[in-house]
């Protein structure tokens, strides 16, 4: 895949308004088997929203994103296609979306990944650049390629909007969901055939998965491009998976690390640990972190489509 550096240095430079781009899918992702959690605790968590699309209830939330810049948003491609209205704002430091808590910033200019497939979703990255700056307290770092957070059975935390029963139940509060991270052999077993039927292919690299042997925890629609957090870093973005929270079908996530490269994205020094990671949340997993087959039936679907978010560069680096 070929660096993004001069991909979004064009793109940046053009400083093209949010309307004038190609932009985001229909709603529909959520948390399952999580529960409700403190922004103030997870301020890197964000929310976009865009009401003249998806109504003013919930805010007009449809994705979630992932601050790793002070004007610099990841979330997935399918949440920026098609092209975005022209009121998309990302909703900082809210937990409950009926609230007025937080803030609500404009979206100066987008990019999405021009390899992204949404036959296999690979490449599910998308950047958003902020018309204003939000505080150093609400960037998380990204977990680079060999970063331990990327260890089979890590705990792991996922977060969002998005549905908690996989029926269309949304919550309007923000919630979070602990899981494991799983290697990358039980996720291609876990997938293979939708990869034979053309509906989605884990790649090991770009790709990774997180969930438990028995299901019950998971992302859902309207969770896409929002966070999947390990040891105080970014490891993955919401993207795609089958059903929510099945046994034997965890959620597939874009890798943070892919991010970072394809971005020339600083990451955080494998010995960093953030406050706030879901580790704690280890007991409450106990011994599903064990590893086992997770083969199993069922039909594939993006995640918002699970969604992923990928951040604009205003040079030859990514916004910061």
């Amino acid at each position: 895949m070929r660096g993004l550096s001069r991909l979004l240095f064009g793109a940046l430079a053009l400083t093209l308004p949010v309307a004038g781009l190609p932009g985001p899918a229909a709603a529909d992702d959520l948390v399952v088997g999580g529960h409700p959690v403190r922004a103030e605790e997870h301020l890197w968590a964000v929310a976009l929203s865009s009401p003249e699309r998806y109504g003013q209830e919930r805010g007009g939330h449809f994705c979630g994103g992932v601050v790793i810049g002070a004007r610099t948003v990841l979330t997935a491609a399918h949440c920026l296609i098609p092209r975005p209205a022209g009121d998309l704002r990302v909703i900082a430091g809210r937990a409950d979306l009926k609230d007025t808590g937080g803030r609500e910033v404009a979206v100066e200019a987008y990019w999405t990944n021009p390899e992204y497939d949404p036959r296999t979703h690979s490449g599910d990255l998308g950047l958003l650049v902020l018309a204003e700056p939000l505080p150093g307290d609400h960037v998380i770092p990204l977990a680079g390629r060999d970063d331990p957070a990327y260890a089979a059975g890590t705990p792991a935390r996922v977060l969002g909007w998005g549905d908690v029963r996989g029926d269309g139940s949304y919550p309007d509060v923000l919630r979070a969901a602990d899981v494991f991270v799983l290697d990358d052999e039980q996720c291609a077993r876990a997938y293979a055939d939708s990869a034979e039927s053309g509906h989605g292919r884990f790649t090991p690299g770009a790709m990774v998965c997180a969930g438990r042997r028995a299901g019950g925890a998971d992302s859902c629609q309207g969770d896409s491009g929002g966070p999947l957090v390990a040891r105080g870093r970014l490891v993955g973005l919401v993207s795609w998976g089958t059903g929510c929270g099945l046994p034997g079908r965890p959620g597939v996530y874009t890798r943070a690390s892919l991010a970072a490269e394809l971005l020339d994205w600083p990451v955080a020094a494998e010995a960093a640990a953030a406050a706030g990671d879901g580790s704690a949340a280890t007991d409450a997993m106990g011994d599903d972190a064990a590893s086992g087959p997770w083969g199993g039936p069922g039909g594939v679907r993006e995640r918002g489509e699970r969604r992923r978010a990928v951040t604009p560069r205003r040079s030859d680096r990514p916004v910061a």
